[in-house]
């Protein structure tokens, strides 16, 4: 396996397990790159983090980077397997940044990722799927999510849309959409 890979889903669609599977497949050491952190008032999401910590191989190497994915990418060397979890995490984490500073992110982000010579496997959320969120910051995540996710696909040599714990390959199966501006 070379190249890059999306993986996009819903909540409990299989698309984090897909992503380490194909990791695992990869045949390349794997370092997961988680971008949640454990909140220790909330232990619904301490539960989701350690159910994803049980799932990954004891030899995986860690890095945490709720806010500095950039740095990470770039850091991956030739020889290993990234995995990214979540896109949608960082971006929550990255949310009080104005869109000048999100730009800039969003553009280092993308040359670091074309510029990666590791296989990197990104997992990300697919939030836009059901009713417009009837708050700014619910709508500013959704709309900074999609486009990011439409902005990197070009990138991607593969690109997985899972749901009810089928991998789809978009990949195969679609049509790129030509990319103008994003919508």
């Amino acid at each position: 396996m070379a190249g890059h890979i999306l993986v996009s889903g819903p909540s409990r669609s299989g698309k984090s397990a897909w992503a380490e599977f194909l990791a695992a497949e990869s045949g390349a050491p794997v370092i997961y790159i988680a971008t949640a952190i454990a909140a220790s008032g909330d232990p619904e999401w301490c539960a989701r983090i350690a159910q994803h910590q049980a799932r990954r191989p004891p030899h995986w190497q860690l890095w945490e980077c709720p806010v500095t994915l950039v740095n990470s990418v770039q850091q991956l060397p030739p020889d290993h397997c990234g995995l990214v979890d979540s896109l949608g995490t960082w971006v929550a984490n990255t949310l009080e940044q104005q869109e000048t500073q999100w730009q800039a992110t969003v553009q280092h982000l993308l040359a670091a990722v074309a510029a990666c010579q590791a296989t990197l496997i990104l997992v990300a959320e697919e939030t836009g799927w059901g009713v417009v969120p009837p708050y700014a910051s619910g709508r500013h995540f959704r709309d900074r999510l999609g486009e990011l996710c439409q902005q990197l696909r070009p990138l991607m040599t593969e690109v997985y849309l899972v749901t009810t714990g089928f991998a789809l390959p978009l990949h195969q199966l679609g049509i790129p959409l030509p990319i103008t501006r994003l919508s």
